[in-house]
């Protein structure tokens, strides 16, 4: 157990948030939310000890043993994989290691083997001797391959070492686990893994994530630090959100008698907890929202930008064909023989681990990239825009700033068009002088759907759109492309997403080759897990 008394926290003279009390229970998953630069990493980082508030205090319950997944990747980059997720529990890693240097003296004394006999009592009370089965069950769900387990930190590429420290975090039953974007560069079926794992967790689990169906599988409450403040909520992320546009509707209408409010939100609130679920999580959610009153809603101050792709002209019933199509990329085939034809109103998601192959095409259909064999052709009535994974090219080295950008791609070059829309996707006041290669990776995305939002186009590639994004802006994003009239051709790493857009999947496999199936995202997933 965590308790939060009258927290507060200075940066600069800037307040981010004050008097914080809150208490976080075992057997409950916290996600914390807030919009970019709230501070909710930070808040993570006082409530490990690493960063001591400006006022209050945090107490944790005696005994209880604190894990953080670690953010310097290149901390233990000499020990060996398996090594480093020992020391996960650093007490039983340490009794690992003298108990081992012992045994190896030349020289061992009575003195020695009455040491040896209690640390190997000690060692088989934190379970020391399934230490690396365990460890390697936990590398094995997110991903790592046994032959990798010997080897050092040092030789592992960023991504793999992200997943080792998230397997540190999560070894030797910790009473308290707290994760700082735990799904950063998991795929989907690691991520699958971790929700699965975390759902079994017995004690507090205290998270910072953009992916919503992450917070909304293994989250009962949602913290949310806004106004400065910091509020606890019951519920998962979804709860959180349609709640919040139900209170600030409310607010809104001054008019609405207060026991037609309370009557819509205990509506709200029923319908919510008669949600049937099979996770734990979900199920003590439901107790707890039962529980819940009117006066803990929430409400919020978030902004969302508006994201609306309009077609200039409906597209005729010829979208896209696609036949035999191979590239090789480094000496690695990503597309082999890729043939599949488009229909009207196919929103199609590429999945998969082979993202290499996923760019590829899109690059190969927007002309950027050239195949090796075969060939596409686009319906006659059609017009695409394009959003690449890398955006560098429209930004790096350009001088311009954002209203000079921004006036490239708009049809109406009068500066209160251009105010205007840019205002709605969040830029406002003096942010549209700004130099465009300034502007953070978020802030980038948010120009680039501006961008295809002008071109009226009735087809839409999209590599990686939510990368980048906060909460706010991804659920923008996703709300603004499904309810999208013409084609959809998107990857995505986020499952909600994908399920929530797409109509039809194509799997790219390993070996350039694609299984293409009509309908959603987890009707796919769970096609494929009958094959076997």
């Amino acid at each position: 157990m965590i308790t939060v008394s009258n927290v507060s926290l200075m940066f600069g003279g800037t307040k981010l948030f004050a008097n914080a009390d809150l208490k976080f229970l075992p057997g409950n998953c916290y996600g914390i939310i807030g919009a970019n630069g709230a501070g909710k990493s930070t808040f993570l980082r006082i409530l490990s000890g690493e960063l001591d508030p400006t006022t209050g205090e945090i107490a944790i319950q005696k005994g209880c043993r604190m894990s953080v997944l670690k953010q310097d990747q290149f901390q233990y980059d000499q020990y060996p994989v398996i090594d480093t997720v020992i020391m996960g529990n650093a007490h039983l890693y340490e009794v690992m290691k003298e108990k081992d240097a012992l045994y190896e003296k030349p020289d061992f004394s009575e003195e020695d083997g009455a040491r040896a006999a209690e640390l190997e009592g000690e060692f088989a009370e934190m379970n020391g001797w399934d230490a690396e089965t365990d460890s390697g069950r936990i590398l094995s769900g997110l991903g790592i391959p046994p032959d990798m387990y010997g080897l050092p930190m040092g030789e592992l590429k960023g991504g793999d070492k992200v997943k080792v420290l998230l397997a540190q975090a999560l070894f030797g039953q910790p009473d308290i686990l707290l994760l700082d974007e735990p799904t950063n560069n998991l795929d989907i079926k690691s991520i699958d893994w971790l929700e699965d794992f975390l759902l079994d967790f017995p004690g507090t689990l205290i998270v910072v994530s953009h992916d919503r169906h992450f917070l909304n599988t293994v989250c009962t409450h949602i913290v949310d630090i806004d106004f400065n403040k910091v509020k606890m909520y019951v519920g998962n992320y979804d709860f959180w959100y349609e709640s919040s546009k139900l209170m600030q509707q409310i607010m809104k209408d001054q008019n609405k008698r207060r026991e037609d409010q309370i009557k819509d939100l205990q509506s709200f609130i029923q319908r919510f907890s008669a949600n049937k679920s099979k996770s734990k999580q979900a199920t003590s959610r439901r107790k707890l929202l039962d529980k819940l009153t009117v006066d803990e809603m929430p409400a919020s101050s978030r902004r969302y930008p508006w994201v609306n792709f309009k077609p200039d002209r409906e597209a005729g019933k010829d979208i896209l064909e696609v036949k035999d199509l191979s590239k090789t990329i480094d000496g690695v085939r990503v597309l082999d023989g890729v043939s599949f034809v488009v229909n009207k109103g196919d929103k199609i998601a590429f999945v998969g681990e082979n993202e290499q192959g996923q760019t590829a095409l899109l690059r190969i259909l927007m002309e950027e990239l050239e195949p090796d064999e075969g060939g596409f052709k686009w319906g006659q009535t059609t017009s695409q825009a394009y959003f690449p994974k890398d955006n560098s090219a429209f930004f790096d080295d350009c001088e311009l700033n954002m209203l000079q950008w921004f006036a490239q791609f708009s049809p109406d070059d009068k500066e209160t068009f251009m105010r205007g829309f840019l205002g709605r996707m969040l830029f406002s006041g003096d942010d549209v002088y700004k130099p465009v290669k300034v502007l953070s990776g978020g802030e980038k995305v948010r120009c680039m759907l501006s961008r295809m939002m002008l071109t009226g186009a009735n087809v839409l590639l999209l590599d990686q759109p939510t990368n980048h994004l906060d909460l706010e802006s991804i659920t923008a994003v996703n709300n603004g492309l499904a309810d999208y009239p013409g084609n959809l051709l998107f990857t995505s790493q986020d499952h909600q997403f994908i399920e929530t857009i797409a109509n039809r999947i194509i799997e790219i496999h390993m070996d350039g080759t694609i299984t293409d199936r009509m309908g959603t995202y987890d009707e796919y997933r769970e096609w494929k897990a009958a094959q076997g």
